[in-house]
């Protein structure tokens, strides 16, 4: 017959319980996986207001993102997302992030033209048009950008209806939160690296 547990020893297979749970799900809560709602229709048709993602924060730190990646990120020119403001202010009262797709890659040059892009780099000295299927909406620009070491040309795949580096510009690195690695709503569309897509 097994002794029966007094209310004191529940009380601390609980906070021993709860203190185990936080050891393991903080670190990874923080750290690697993030949730994050879309917001608006930037990136449509491939997501939707309201689809529920969850982030991949670990693959930029040990690697960097590729042309075709959705990324979630800090927008640059938010004054809450200055890199030099406390973490803990950053942390509890973040400023807005935004999810795009990785256009552009560091020291290559962008070259929009009507919806055509155009991207010339090392392995491509005369340029290359991108094969981009997942646009459906189409814009009329006329857009040329030289990338540095560490910045990244993003844009929605709604391109009427999108604020991206068209617009302000490209992204650093520092600035990237991670990649979409699943989309867990709405249900009929549950899926991983959900929207990627390789030149």
């Amino acid at each position: 017959m097994e002794p029966i547990k007094t209310k004191g020893q529940s009380f601390w297979e609980l906070v021993r319980f709860a203190i185990l749970a936080l050891v393991i799900v903080f670190p990874i809560r923080w750290f690697i996986i993030d949730p994050f709602v879309v917001s608006g229709l930037s990136m449509f048709p491939t997501f939707n207001n309201g689809d529920y993602l969850m982030v991949d924060q670990l693959s930029y730190e040990l690697g960097s993102p590729k042309r075709g990646d959705v990324v979630i990120f800090k927008y640059p020119l938010d004054p809450k997302n200055d890199l030099k403001r406390n973490f803990i202010l950053r942390s509890f009262n973040p400023g807005k992030y935004y999810i795009k797709r990785v256009i552009g890659l560091p020291n290559e040059t962008v070259d929009i033209k009507g919806s055509a892009v155009t991207i010339t780099n090392k392995e491509h000295p005369e340029g290359f048009t991108l094969n981009e299927p997942y646009v459906k909406n189409i814009s009329n620009n006329t857009v040329n950008f030289e990338l540095k070491d560490d910045e990244y040309f993003v844009m929605g795949d709604n391109r009427s209806g999108s604020s991206d580096s068209r617009y302000w510009g490209p992204v650093k690195k520092k600035f990237l939160m991670g990649r979409a690695l699943l989309r867990l709503l709405p249900i009929n569309k549950i899926g991983i690296l959900p929207g990627q897509h390789q030149q």
